[in-house]
């Protein structure tokens, strides 16, 4: 039976985060021995999930196995698995939608790898206990979400000086509170982290924005920046654990 993955993200006109969707599907592909591996967007721009499952079934796929693309549960990711249904329903497609990303405790490793990185790249030679992380995350109305990403600041507080959180909307603290309140700790370093799956507009523009409000009057060499979660094979692993945990259920 010809397989095929669809990944669903809530939507963006930023070219990277195009980019970096087309190569974590085109690793699953070859990882996951899919026929067939895209994605699509439930708002903003094409290809909208209509269209995503079209291209699917016209590239030759029998079963469709499709994920949202979320880092947590919430009203959007509701919106895109309901439409989901409905048109694979409608089409009279084999089908199975798995879970989305959220509580996956390999998230919480990529999160430390991002700020293993941020200390290896500005030769911080402090242990991780001596360093203080900040975790940004978009934010949402949607309780759910806010604990989903709870999650993974209490799951990475134990190892280091201390752990804290922010939101870049939605929700409270927000980041100029989030840095304010770290910075009062007087840190020998704090490293912000921005949950973020993709580099979009949020990553280029209105985090850094945010970030740059609450330094401006203070001392930004205790500050460092880690990257966004991005590409990596380890969220890959977690796409592809998602996938089989519904296709096992289906005999496929």
């Amino acid at each position: 039976m010809k397989k095929a993955l669809l990944l669903l993200d809530r939507g963006s006109k930023e070219q990277d985060v195009k980019d970096e969707l087309h190569a974590i599907c085109t690793i699953a592909k070859e990882r996951g021995n899919y026929h067939f591996s895209s994605y699509a967007f439930l708002e903003v721009t094409p290809p909208y999930i209509e269209e995503g499952i079209n291209t699917c079934v016209k590239h030759g796929a029998e079963f469709l196995t499709i994920m949202p693309y979320f880092l947590y549960p919430g009203l959007k990711l509701k919106i895109a698995v309901k439409q989901s249904e409905e048109i694979a329903s409608r089409m009279g497609l084999k089908y199975a939608i798995t879970d989305c990303l959220n509580y996956h405790s390999t998230f919480v490793d990529i999160v430390r790898d991002r700020i293993s990185e941020v200390k290896q790249r500005e030769k911080i030679e402090l242990s991780d206990n001596e360093c203080h992380i900040l975790l940004i995350g978009h934010g949402s109305s949607d309780k759910d979400a806010r604990n989903a990403f709870v999650y993974i600041a209490d799951s990475i507080r134990k190892n280091y000086k201390n752990v804290s959180f922010c939101f870049l909307e939605l929700d409270k603290p927000d980041i100029v509170e989030g840095i304010q309140q770290s910075l009062a700790n007087k840190p020998k370093a704090l490293i912000l982290v921005p949950y973020f799956l993709h580099r979009g507009a949020h990553i280029k523009h209105d985090v850094r924005e945010e970030v740059d409000k609450a330094l401006k009057n203070s001392n930004a060499g205790r500050a460092y920046m880690a990257r966004h979660l991005g590409v990596d094979d380890k969220i890959v692993d977690v796409v592809l654990e998602r996938a089989r945990e519904v296709e096992k259920r289906f005999g496929v």
